[in-house]
């Protein structure tokens, strides 16, 4: 009887729950993503384990398992279990809370794990409400955040609290979430008799930008939406089959046509890298145009444009780098259709700015110097010196603090003796590299006048010395 009743419950959850409520796992094991916190050993996996959750913000990109997370630890901890939405809820409900916590101390000697979620719509007032209660233990609080901690939550509650940041899931990751999906018998869609093309998959993990709720969201609508005229297999016992085309109607946005390579894919955003590298803006313009149409993630173009300001820009434009990000934080500020003006004014600047690939070409040379080298000794004179013995063996022996010196410059080596001539960083002649260019001369230029009294030893005039 029980077992009927239990099959009840998961079959009317299947029925109402979203495909995103219903694939959470139920196990810290299931869990994916996140290796480097909830990894064999970590420190948030053995609090879990060991049932000693202690204060934490969980800050991280929509749909990187936040709320999961928290779920997981409320299925595994003996403490009393609450879950807190700061959109839904306020000062008098904070009240109620911590009334209920300090009963189960009472009552039952059992603390209070507080999650909640969206923790920076909470003011001031109200974060101000859990600090005295997190200070004094009486609720363990678990905040759980897509902002920056710093400008969204309280110093005080910051200090009393661990900030775990969560990144957003790898392709690998969201693929592997997605075949879930559709194999899971119980709560997924494995009794569905679907199937899914190869292309169609790797659509979804793309738009996906990282987002597990969004490739469950866009999974499951194509799923409930998947015809079965034309896209039914005879060979398959009439299975249905997701492709691409009916993500398009699912979606309703034209795929970008991925191959088995992508090749449509590369070749786009190809031409659109070459169209910037070019100083073409009217055919950077059309291909950010003709990918945002094709149903491309806005953000991985951002990031492309990201990769380009300091690829093919460099210090030619130091602002390139600076109008790239807040092209991105524009787009993810407003969204579409209005954000993808911010992208497409970085797309112009970066195409009319000065070019080069400098930045670019030093770290290739640093990187393969490196590979060739192996690890090179720390020059003396340039290691600090915390400690007497560390000083007494010679760390920092030597050092020439510049601003002690004309012009904030002092002839001294600072690359391993090994290297020491080896040059990474060559500005070309263009935009504000020519300045940078003119500086480095002039300081080779006093480093050739200083080497003498260098190498006798001597140090060049100065004002009274200082130490790191």
């Amino acid at each position: 009887m029980n077992d009927l009743f239990e099959y009840s419950a998961r079959e009317a959850s299947r029925v109402t729950q979203p495909l995103a409520e219903r694939m959470r796992p139920k196990r810290i094991e299931d869990f994916v993503g996140q290796r480097d916190t909830l990894g064999e050993g970590r420190l948030v996996r053995q609090a879990i384990e060991q049932d000693k959750l202690f204060s934490m913000i969980l800050w991280g990109p929509p749909g990187c398992g936040k709320t999961t997370l928290a779920k997981l630890m409320a299925a595994e901890t003996s403490a009393h279990f609450i879950h807190f939405s700061a959109v839904l809820s306020g000062v008098k409900e904070i009240r109620s809370v911590i009334n209920i916590a300090k009963d189960h101390q009472s009552l039952y000697r059992q603390n209070t794990v507080l999650f909640v979620d969206e923790i920076h719509r909470f003011n001031k007032a109200q974060q101000d409400a859990f600090l005295h209660h997190v200070e004094s233990g009486l609720i363990t609080l678990i905040g759980a955040t897509t902002e920056n901690p710093s400008f969204e939550v309280i110093p005080p509650l910051i200090s009393r609290c661990r900030v775990i940041v969560l990144a957003a899931l790898s392709e690998k990751d969201i693929r592997r979430i997605l075949v879930n999906a559709l194999d899971e018998k119980v709560m997924g869609l494995g009794n569905e008799g679907l199937d899914i093309s190869e292309d169609a998959l790797n659509y979804l993990v793309s738009i996906a930008d990282g987002d597990a709720r969004m490739a469950l969201n866009s999974l499951e609508l194509a799923a409930g939406l998947a015809a079965d005229e034309g896209h039914v297999r005879p060979e398959s016992n009439d299975r249905r089959k997701i492709t691409l085309p009916s993500l398009e109607i699912a979606l309703q946005k034209k795929a970008l046509q991925y191959d088995k390579s992508g090749e449509e894919h590369y070749n786009l955003i190809s031409a659109f890298h070459k169209s910037l590298r070019g100083s073409d803006p009217d055919a950077a313009v059309y291909w950010l145009g003709r990918m945002l149409s094709a149903g491309e993630e806005p953000l991985y173009v951002a990031r492309r444009m990201v990769r380009f300001a300091t690829e093919d820009i460099g210090m030619a434009d130091p602002h390139a780098l600076n109008i790239a990000l807040n092209g991105m934080e524009g787009y993810r500020f407003l969204g579409s259709p209005e954000g993808e003006l911010a992208l497409v004014q970085s797309a112009i600047y970066l195409a009319t700015a000065p070019k080069s690939n400098s930045v670019y070409k030093a770290y290739s040379k640093a990187r393969k110097t490196i590979a060739d080298t192996g690890s090179l000794a720390t020059p003396l004179h340039v290691r600090n010196a915390p400690t007497k013995l560390m000083a007494e063996i010679g760390y920092g022996k030597g050092y020439r603090y510049a601003h002690d010196y004309k012009d904030a410059f002092v002839a001294q080596e600072y690359l391993p003796r090994a290297i020491r001539q080896h040059r990474f960083y060559e500005p070309a002649d263009r935009g504000f590299e020519h300045t940078i260019q003119k500086r480095l001369e002039f300081w080779r230029q006093l480093r050739e006048e200083q080497a003498p009294q260098v190498k006798s030893g001597k140090t060049p005039d100065s004002g009274e010395r200082r130490k790191l």
